[in-house]
């Protein structure tokens, strides 16, 4: 019954594999136009003065992303890549790490910090709850000898956006103790403003808010941080940014550059500064409500306390199970959006706003959605409930530009 429904709801809509592709997850993301066309140029050499001048134009304009005047380094790597060069840079074995862990990546990053030989403490939250402020000052306050502070700017596994102005402050009153952030999934689609928040690290990446493929990470040190990096006794060679900085004030990298997405990061830069920042963070703000608002309207209600605009997680009504809701809407409607981790599994959808993404891509999205229920409970939402939420998201989008 309700396969023969969503035949007939889609007869306006194509939603099989020939139609076009939707890549709504929290990262990767869908390319921007103009970056497919720089990625499609033939290959040049990274030690050319054409993309000297490329490298320099770049490490100049990213630090307005970041918001910070410090340097700002480009790593080929991916994002976890990133989180383990802040690490390696700023850690001596046997250091003292508070490690707070709001799910997956938080987990991960006070792993990477065990390996490194720190002696971590872990502030856990349950999945989520973004981290209370306090709790992060108490800790301090009975160990001030604590060296880092790590800590997600949005925790991708469950959406939730954690208050880091308000950790920064509290870390700035220790003049030994540094403030990691991992803004992966957060640097680029809402405010993380380094400098004047005084984070001591930062990493981004570039499959996130800076719609490129995964292949490169961004980071960027204070001056407070900078004192311990030359004292960090960690053995690092690849990660080392001592190395990185000195070739970066002639011109280069020290070892090859990507080429391909720093040609391709030299362009979103264009565009976004051409746009200002604020304009991108509104895009993004306002995919976020509109997913939360008809992602509730359609059933879902939301996972996280605190919700990122870069990410939304949508707890799936008790009867269904959002793996399934999942791999049907992309094997069915070929959208792409991604599912719970570990404790989540089965019970959360999670949905990305970073990107190029377009108001018929949100629309399609509800709608899809909304099939994709009626196929596994055809009781649960009916096709003329599935039609008039589809006009109303698409009035709310005129409505609200």
């Amino acid at each position: 019954m309700s396969l023969i429904l969503e035949s007939d709801l889609n007869s306006d809509f194509e939603s099989n594999k020939n139609s076009d592709y939707s890549l709504l997850a929290p990262g990767p993301v869908n390319l921007h136009p103009e970056v497919r066309k720089v990625l499609s140029l033939p290959m040049i050499h990274h030690r050319t003065p054409e993309f000297d001048k490329i490298l320099k134009k770049v490490l100049l304009n990213i630090k307005t992303v970041f918001q910070t005047k410090e340097d700002v380094f480009l790593l080929t790597t991916t994002g976890s890549g990133g989180m383990e060069a802040l690490l390696v840079n700023t850690l001596s074995p046997g250091d003292k790490v508070l490690s707070i862990v709001c799910g997956k990546f938080g987990e991960r990053w006070a792993e990477m910090a065990k390996a490194f030989g720190a002696e971590v403490s872990i502030l856990e939250t349950s999945w989520g709850k973004a981290v209370e402020v306090n709790a992060v000052e108490e800790h301090l306050k009975k160990h001030p000898d604590t060296r880092l502070v790590l800590c997600q700017a949005c925790e991708t596994s469950t959406a939730v956006s954690n208050p880091i102005r308000e950790i920064a402050a509290v870390v700035d009153k220790y003049p030994d103790t540094l403030f990691l952030v991992d803004a992966i999934t957060a640097l680029g689609a809402y405010p993380i403003r380094m400098d004047e928040w005084k984070i001591d690290g930062l990493v981004a990446g570039s499959q996130k808010a800076f719609m490129l493929p995964t292949g490169m990470a961004f980071i960027s040190f204070s001056k407070k941080a900078w004192k311990f990096v030359e004292k960090a006794s960690v053995p690092k060679f690849y990660f080392d940014l001592r190395k990185e900085k000195k070739a970066n004030l002639t011109g280069e990298t020290f070892f090859s550059s990507n080429v391909m997405i720093t040609r391709a990061l030299d362009k979103v830069l264009d565009l976004i500064l051409d746009r200002g920042l604020e304009k991108l963070f509104h895009d993004i703000h306002r995919r976020a409500e509109f997913t939360r608002i008809f992602g509730e309207k359609l059933g879902f209600t939301l996972y996280a306390d605190s919700p990122s605009d870069s990410v939304t997680a949508l707890k799936v009504p008790p009867s269904m199970d959002g793996q399934k809701i999942r791999l049907h809407l992309e094997e069915v409607h070929n959208i792409t959006i991604m599912g719970g981790q570990d404790q989540a599994k089965g019970k959360i959808i999670r949905i990305g706003h970073m990107g190029y993404i377009q108001d018929f891509e949100l629309i399609k999205l509800i709608k899809s959605l909304g099939l994709s229920l009626n196929f596994f409970d055809a009781t649960f939402i009916t096709p003329e409930q599935i039609t008039a939420l589809t006009t109303e998201a698409s009035k709310w989008l005129e409505q609200n530009p």
